[in-house]
């Protein structure tokens, strides 16, 4: 019995990583399409949802990511390793709470209210905390992918790991890029980034790669438990 609890238990930690990685995949759908179904209009960026009526989707969805990642304890590390799995999640679902709870620049069109951060620090201190934290999670969930997953995967699982934490890092740069020009650009690259929702997809595409790392690693690991 005590043997059939234990099994229990480690399956149920792999199918926190799978869930992590669903609620990943359906984080850009459910603001993309719930957006679209509400106010027949997509935002240019997944931050901006939180200036219209998915605002509660978008923080909603942001703290279970953040609360997961924060509880996920991980590997214990490897001899010569310094930072352990627990750090780098811990890291990164702070830095979820972040980014749902320190909104980015408000439009003066926004209908809803600003958030109490915004009140308590300013527009543009939330706002610039928006941003590092947003930075900082998906910096924390390539390391993941690039150091922490590839560590023990077999040779393809550790080509899938490492693909996906390169694109992180590759879309948080393009990220990056693109909201400068969103934001203070010269008229004309301004305009191609926000009729391209260029900082939209990024965003996306970061986050499904973070989500396939998660699912990919759930379902690998919660069939060597069966095995056993």
């Amino acid at each position: 019995m005590a043997e059939q609890h234990r099994d229990d238990v480690v399956r149920a930690y792999y199918r926190t990583r799978k869930m992590l990685g669903w609620l990943g995949i359906a984080l850009p759908l459910i603001l993309i399409l719930g957006g679209w179904a509400s106010q027949g209009a997509v935002e240019p960026s997944i931050s901006d949802y939180y200036h219209t009526l998915m605002r509660d989707a978008f923080v909603g969805v942001l703290t279970a990511i953040g609360l997961f990642l924060i509880t996920y304890p991980g590997h214990s590390p490897a001899q010569g390793e310094h930072v352990s799995d627990d750090l780098i999640t811990t890291l990164a679902g702070i830095a979820a709470f972040g980014v749902a709870y320190f909104p980015n620049e408000t439009r003066m069109n926004a209908n809803l209210l600003g958030s109490i951060t915004q009140q308590a620090l300013g527009y543009k201190l939330a706002a610039f905390a928006h941003y590092f934290c947003a930075i900082t999670f998906l910096s924390a969930l390539a390391a993941m992918c690039l150091r922490k997953f590839a560590r023990t995967a077999k040779p393809l699982r550790r080509r899938i790991y490492r693909a996906c934490g390169w694109v992180i890092v590759a879309m948080t740069v393009l990220v990056i890029v693109a909201s400068w020009f969103k934001i203070r650009g010269p008229e004309g690259p301004q305009a191609v980034v926000n009729q391209g929702m260029l900082v939209l997809w990024f965003e996306a595409i970061a986050i499904w790669a973070f989500a396939v790392a998660w699912l990919v690693k759930g379902r690998v690991e919660e069939r060597l438990s069966r095995r056993r």
